[in-house]
């Protein structure tokens, strides 16, 4: 099955309310169409429910709800998850980044194969499949990130990879765009990536239920779906999700250590290699070839049997239209006052 959420757009939005909607998907790639669930029901609802609940619900659609052309809609995020965390799954990625961010020549660090590290970000960024995407204010180094993600279901917490497999209900498209001017300043704090990554991530077309992905799984449990990048029409780049060091299983398995996954939550399987990213190429030849992203540039990322997503990069406010964040002030040791039971 196949989720989205979408709203009308063109003379669709005249046959109905222009709200969002949640849809199962049906029909062969150029032909699907969407099927309303019931009224209000949301794929955190579906998520939480599980999957036996989310095919009733998709049967109920397409027996009792008109079917809306794909190209009437305008799909948006197809859920608002209550939180998104990014692994760094792939070491290849990890490697080429490394040197273009930092500057870092010392390879992986061993501390990356200790345990699937990841960051929390900006749940409130995320965009649909088709939506332009701005530059982030200053930003000279624009880049995309290839990634899939999962979509928790059920809640749990301290879950073993095995029991973590109950609780996936399903996987999407991922992009964590990325400005890496800012993000190398920033981590250099040893607190990023912050505004880096905060501006935008694309998340779609759709949920496919992971019912409908357990055929591409191989020998060793990762799913080997084919993964690639194009900028402006041109190949960038190209990998398998099973090039991934950890399961998405062993990612919602850590994540639920010593506190909880939530139905909704996303994890994003950090971005893939060999041209999954900008920023790696740069790191490995050492120039920037390809160039950083500028308005213009149309990124489509692909992943077999989920879909597509095509993002338009255009030009985002300069900082000079923004209000100005002042510098750290100069530090001041000084205590003029000391209050009743301070320590001396």
């Amino acid at each position: 099955m196949r989720f989205a959420r979408y709203e009308r757009t063109g003379p669709a939005a005249s046959a109905g309310p222009t709200a969002a909607a949640t849809a199962v998907v049906v029909g062969e790639p150029g032909e699907e169409r969407l099927h309303d669930l019931r009224a209000g029901t949301t794929l955190l609802d579906l998520a939480a429910a599980g999957l036996d609940e989310a095919r009733e619900a998709a049967a109920w659609a397409e027996r009792s709800s008109p079917a809306v052309p794909l190209d009437r809609v305008r799909l948006l995020p197809p859920l608002q998850p209550p939180s998104v965390r990014d692994f760094v799954a792939f070491e290849e990625h990890v490697e080429g980044v490394a040197r273009a961010v930092s500057g870092d020549d010392g390879g992986v660090v061993p501390e990356w194969y200790d345990a699937p590290t990841f960051y929390f970000t900006n749940p409130h960024s995320l965009v649909g499949a088709h939506d332009d995407v701005a530059v982030p204010p200053g930003s000279r180094r624009f880049d995309y990130e290839l990634e899939v993600a999962v979509v928790v279901g059920a809640a749990g917490t301290n879950l073993s990879a095995a029991a973590a497999r109950e609780h996936v209900f399903g996987y999407t498209i991922f992009n964590d765009w990325s400005a890496r001017d800012l993000q190398g300043r920033e981590m250099k704090v040893n607190l990023g990536p912050a505004k880096g990554k905060d501006s935008a991530a694309t998340l779609g077309p759709w949920v496919v239920t992971a019912d409908e992905l357990e055929e591409h799984r191989d020998d060793d449990g990762y799913l080997a779906l084919g993964l690639q990048a194009f900028v402006d029409g041109r190949r960038i780049g190209h990998d398998l999700l099973s090039n991934a060091a950890w399961t998405f299983e062993e990612m919602i398995a850590y994540a639920s250590r010593g506190t909880w996954v939530r139905p909704g939550d996303v994890l994003g399987s950090g971005t893939c290699g060999n041209g999954g990213c900008l920023a790696e190429l740069w790191g490995r030849t050492g120039r920037q070839d390809p160039p950083p992203l500028a308005p213009g540039n149309v990124v489509r990322l692909e992943v077999e049997g989920i879909g597509t997503v095509e993002n338009r990069v255009v030009a985002g406010p300069e900082l000079t239209d923004l209000p100005v964040v002042p510098r750290a002030r100069d530090r001041d040791r000084r205590r003029a006052r000391v209050t009743e039971g301070a320590l001396p």
